[in-house]
């Protein structure tokens, strides 16, 4: 039999089966992995040469069924039927053979080629769990394979058992049909014939018994490619219609629950035959720490109490590797100073590159910190646990537990946070958790909290960073609860969630954790973060003044030869004065003159509002925004202090009260465009523009709330 030299492999899999780290075994490619549902929302792809062949794998997202009912059943269920893949890796966590094996049966009746790959097989054999797995591989008439992901262990007996799945070499290879008992098995061959009959042209109309049962479960989308204005359609809607009438009349249910209990019960006959289990589940472990993390009042400050120690070590472990970084970087600029001769070119490296992006580079060790600290929750199966314990609080905001795994997402980056809504069934829940979601404090806001916290704030900064994280939760519980009562009408809908054994989190996978977080922030700086610099840079540069209201140059020639204290002050006083009109001249100049009253209200001065302009961008352009307006606007002595100290200066106009007013601002405000583009294209554009003016006006609102409330009460 002729082959073609190029495979195409889906993997399959439900949430938490470690189908992502078999994708990455696989390919070599870094997905990101997660000990919770919920994190594959689009397929992903990766090649690879064995054997003679080229290999495209295809992870599809993770689902429990192929019902089509969340978007991300859709698009695993989409492509399995339109991209015809040559054969399917159905991924199996082995210790939950009964609940996996419910996606098997529907690939089955898809009549698909599959491999089935028994994973996470050291957790079933210390658990006591015995599968012969040569029985079931008669029963299922597929290859299976046992492998262990996260150590990339048996992948290679993976890839020979599809290599000859592809060939035909495999001895039980057949497609044994899933019995839903005699009743039902009539029924269904029955039904088949008749959607035999009807001439249909789609692509996924290849397996006619297939199409029988989803017909029968009243799957729309399978119904409108049958049902076309001909007689054999005709014929097909009589003959569907008299079955579910049948159904019904002799079972009392609806016969998509008759062919649910089926697949159920094909599934129990068949773990019944393959797998021993020892008294004591594996599970049993994980229930005796679920019932103190997930109690409905300990569970609560024991949450709190670990996300308070993952900020209070970003900040505190950070703060050593920060100081080394901005020690790197004045050095840095000293040297290009000293090495370029003094001019524009040399005072856009030193002010407009390196200023800008060294401003937000020292922030690289707190965003890693943080990451570490979130991947260890994530890999545990903790995070699955904090997302069971927030379901009633989730339900208060008009939401279901399964929103606060893109709210978690958030903390990280809003845009895949964004893009996990996908898993959510319900429309209007998907666009209630959109909406919510740029109030979780993504990573890029945490160097504007850690400059402000550090310079203003002290050994509390730590504290002050943790209060705006929960002030944000804080809003979205009430932002929530006014769209849930007003613009987003809804039933609230029953939530159930898996909760995993507890897994001690591998090396590996926290560093593609950190390293996959990481090098989205390493990209903005060679990026957006730098051409924002630049642009900024110019911006605050030219035009030149050619006049200015005295002559700066004679008065500082003239006292530069009195060799005494008072003349050197003077000469300092004047060159700043110089350059503050030079600035006040250029564009950014004109722009603060519009600017400016806009935020003072808020205890702003300029150059905050001028940042806050162009951390729509990006929120890391904030502070790279202000490195570069601060050092415009200084005098050559105050160019080489660090942000810090130019903003804890008198001078600055900036105390506690508007340092923390500006953070509210900085985590209510707009997320950055990339963040907007997403929201558009998830939930429309309707909502994109709702969700840019509600935040902007609620940040502003905050922030005024926070500074003249708290300067009526002397803080």
């Amino acid at each position: 039999m002729n082959r073609k030299s190029e495979i195409l492999i889906a993997l399959a899999g439900n949430p938490n089966s470690g189908k992502t780290s078999i994708f990455n075994g696989l390919t070599g490619s870094h997905q990101k992995v997660a000990n919770f549902p919920g994190v594959t929302v689009e397929k992903r792809v990766g090649q690879k040469n064995r054997d003679g062949y080229h290999i495209t794998f295809v992870d599809l997202p993770g689902t429990y069924s192929l019902t089509a009912y969340s978007l991300d059943e859709k698009i695993a269920r989409d492509f399995i039927v339109n991209e015809s893949p040559d054969l399917i890796i159905n991924v199996i966590d082995s210790g939950n053979l009964e609940r996996s094996l419910y996606l098997t049966m529907q690939l089955m009746e898809m009549g698909v080629d599959i491999v089935i790959d028994l994973n996470m097989w050291d957790e079933a054999s210390e658990a006591g769990i015995e599968i012969d797995t040569a029985k079931m591989s008669k029963l299922l008439g597929a290859p299976i394979v046992k492998t262990i992901g996260n150590r990339a262990q048996g992948l290679n007996s993976l890839m020979n058992a599809a290599i000859a799945l592809y060939e035909d070499r495999h001895d039980a290879h057949r497609h044994p049909p899933v019995s839903y008992g005699s009743q039902l098995d009539d029924i269904v061959t029955s039904l088949t014939d008749s959607v035999k009959a009807c001439p249909m042209n789609c692509r996924g109309c290849r397996n006619a018994r297939w199409m029988a049962i989803k017909l029968l479960e009243g799957d729309i989308e399978i119904a409108r490619q049958c049902m076309t204005d001909n007689e054999a359609s005709a014929k097909l809607r009589e003959k569907l219609d008299e079955s579910v009438d049948h159904l019904r009349a002799t079972t009392d249910q609806d016969p998509e629950i008759v062919i649910t209990e089926g697949r159920y019960g094909y599934v129990a006959g068949i773990v019944r035959e393959v797998m021993k289990r020892p008294k004591v589940d594996r599970m049993r472990q994980s229930n005796l720490v679920d019932n103190f993390l997930t109690h409905k009042i300990l569970g609560y400050p024991v949450f709190i109490l670990l996300i308070w120690l993952i900020f209070q070590a970003t900040f505190k472990m950070g703060h050593y590797p920060m100081e080394w970084i901005d020690t790197a970087v004045a050095i840095i600029q000293d040297g290009v100073t000293s090495a370029l001769p003094a001019g524009v070119f040399t005072d856009l490296v030193v002010d407009g590159i390196i200023g800008g992006v060294g401003s937000v580079i020292i922030f690289l060790p707190n965003i890693v910190i943080l990451f570490l600290g979130i991947a260890l929750l994530e890999d545990s199966g903790y995070m699955a646990r904090a997302a069971f314990l927030m379901d009633r609080l989730m339900h208060y905001m008009g939401l279901q537990g399964k929103s606060f795994i893109p709210m978690i997402m958030g903390f990280g980056c809003t845009v895949p946070a964004i893009m996990s809504t996908r898993t959510l069934e319900s429309q209007r829940d998907r666009i209630l958790t959109i909406l919510l979601l740029p109030f979780m404090s993504c990573s890029a806001r945490l160097p504007v909290y850690i400059l402000f916290a550090g310079a203003f704030f002290g050994k509390s900064a730590g504290n002050v960073i943790f209060s705006i994280y929960i002030l944000g939760i804080i809003v979205a519980v009430i932002v929530g609860q006014l769209f849930k009562n007003t613009i987003l009408r809804s039933e609230d809908i029953p939530f159930v969630m898996e909760l995993p054994p507890y897994r001690w989190p591998t090396g590996r996978s926290v560093l593609i954790h950190m390293w996959e977080r990481t090098k989205i922030y390493l990209r903005k700086m060679g990026g957006v973060i730098l051409i924002a610099s630049i642009i900024l840079w110019f911006l605050g540069y030219f035009p030149k003044r050619s006049e200015y209201t005295q002559d700066y140059d004679a008065q500082i020639v003239q006292l530069s030869q009195m060799d005494t204290e008072k003349a050197a002050d003077r000469i300092s006083e004047l060159e700043g004065l110089k350059a503050a009109e030079d600035l006040e001249y250029t564009m950014i100049g004109r722009l603060s003159v519009v600017v400016g009253p806009a935020v003072s209200p808020l205890g702003f001065n300029w150059q905050m509002g001028v940042s806050l302009l162009t951390g729509f961008v990006a929120k890391e352009v904030v502070i790279s925004s202000m490195g570069v307006l601060y050092q415009l606007g200084a005098d050559q002595d105050e160019q080489s202090d660090n942000l810090v100290a130019v903003l804890k200066d008198p001078k600055s106009g900036v105390t506690p009260l508007s340092a923390y007013a500006f953070m509210v601002f900085i985590l209510l405000y707009t997320p950055c465009i990339v963040a907007v583009i997403a929201i558009k294209r998830e939930a429309g554009a309707k909502w994109m523009w709702f969700s840019i003016f509600f935040q902007t006006i609620l940040a502003w609102v905050a922030a005024f709330i926070v500074f003249q409330g708290g300067s009526i009460l002397g803080l």
